[in-house]
């Protein structure tokens, strides 16, 4: 036996028991930080929607009962019923397209070094409001090229197929010339090979002259050959009409045609910076000098984006514009949570990029997607401020969705409160589904 030393050690003492709340308290102390809440739900959504729903049975002035007589003027009055229908194209085109344009983006620029500045550019409109990006679109939908942007880009190429002609507003000078802009003008005498025609014009502004103009002067040409002049028949002080004075400009770049005794046309020419002009190789007989009518062509006028046939396609993209960002965003978050050596087999597999894209990206990305959707979707169903900012007065009645209808009949001088309720609750009735499917989908997921 050893010499330690054994000692015991003393019994453990109990601890005391933790006090705990009574149960009403504990359901007290709980309520108290409900109650802000509570209070502040009720008075700004659970009192409006019950107002909402009730005030939706009575008149315009609350004072009487109507059942259901706003909920029938709904399918019955032509401006409600022209929302509707807005809204099932909104509905049908932005979540898809939003939800596909966002794919794409995060898709395309996962690999690219630049990748982060081109999704912070795409992002950006999601920082301004939508009223404030309606107002960027409403200038960049404007009709005028030189003031709409779309229409500046579409006249680039407009004008590179159809340039416009260098005589617009020019008149003939006197009884010279027979004709139409649409058709063109005929010079009414005619020349022989040899000859010169004169073609005088008038009604061109001094700006209107094409740069590098110079004094009009006929040209000299061969008995095979039929020559002429087209000048700005002008001359301040005075002038001969019909006649080339000193001071007249001659007319450059013009397209001219010269047709036989038939009316057909046998030979073109462009004038020179003297306006001068020759046809060759020309036979006998006689023949009459035109001013081609490309010489007429207006310039580009510009698409009415604003217009009552294409307003719901330019408020659509407008807020497509707007929310590619925040479906890029979202949807590239997703794709950098997708396990990489599944994408990896795939593709060691034989799978092509399109295939891994397509049965595999997609597929892990589907509830990334279903959220964007459905987040599009409810978003739709209440677009109010662009239509507002972008559509003009004239085709806010082609531009009309359902809050706008609603706004319009309750505030903006219809003042028809139970026609408006009866929206409202038609408003929340379509947005309903939609809200339980979302809490469906995330019970699911949790």
């Amino acid at each position: 036996m050893s010499g330690g030393i054994i000692t015991a050690e003393p019994p453990v003492v109990g601890a005391p028991p933790v006090a705990t709340p009574g149960r009403w308290r504990r359901h007290l102390v709980a309520l108290g930080f409900l109650t802000p809440a509570i209070v502040l739900l009720s008075v700004w959504i659970v009192y409006p929607a019950i107002k909402t729903g009730v005030r939706s049975f009575y008149s315009r002035s609350g004072s009487s009962f109507v059942g259901i007589d706003n909920y029938k003027a709904i399918f019955t009055t032509s401006t409600i019923t022209t929302a509707i229908k807005n809204n099932a194209i909104w509905v049908g085109v932005v979540p898809a397209l939003v939800t596909a344009i966002g794919l794409i983006f995060a898709v395309l620029t996962e690999r690219v070094s630049w990748r982060l500045a081109f999704r912070t550019v795409v992002f950006m409109p999601m920082a301004v409001s939508l009223f404030a990006a309606g107002v960027i679109w409403r200038i960049m939908d404007q009709q005028e090229p030189s003031r709409g942007t779309l229409n500046a880009a579409i006249q680039v190429f407009h004008d590179e197929f159809s340039p416009p002609g260098h005589l617009q507003g020019a008149l003939p000078s006197a009884n010279a010339l027979t004709g139409s802009p649409q058709k063109g003008y005929v010079l009414t005498k005619p020349v022989a090979p040899g000859g010169t025609a004169l073609v005088p014009l008038t009604g061109i502004a001094p700006e209107a002259v094409p740069k590098g103009a110079q004094q009009a002067a006929p040209p000299s040409v061969s008995s095979s050959q039929v020559g002429g002049v087209v000048w700005r028949d002008f001359k301040p002080g005075g002038g001969t009409p019909g006649k080339v004075d000193s001071g007249e400009l001659g007319l450059p770049n013009v397209k001219m045609q010269l047709k036989d005794a038939s009316g057909k046309s046998v030979g073109s020419a462009t004038s020179d910076a003297h306006g001068a002009f020759a046809f060759d190789g020309v036979g006998s007989g006689q023949y009459h000098v035109a001013i081609s009518a490309s010489n007429y062509t207006p310039p580009f006028g510009g698409v009415s984006w604003l217009g009552s046939k294409l307003i719901t396609p330019s408020l659509i993209l407008a807020y497509i514009w707007v929310w590619a960002g925040f479906a890029m965003v979202v949807i590239a978050a997703g794709l950098a949570a997708i396990p990489r050596d599944t994408l990896e087999a795939a593709r060691t597999d034989g799978a092509t990029e399109w295939q891994v894209f397509r049965r595999v990206t997609v597929p892990l990305l589907s509830p990334v997607l279903t959220v964007v959707f459905i987040t599009m979707l409810i978003n739709v169903l209440k677009v109010f401020d662009i239509v507002l900012a972008v559509a003009p007065g004239s085709v806010q009645a082609d531009a009309n969705v359902i809050a706008v209808a609603m706004w319009r009949i309750s505030f903006s001088g219809v003042n028809d409160f139970g026609l408006g309720s009866a929206i409202a609750v038609f408003l929340f009735l379509l947005v309903l589904p939609v809200l339980l499917l979302n809490i469906r989908r995330f019970r699911r997921e949790v």
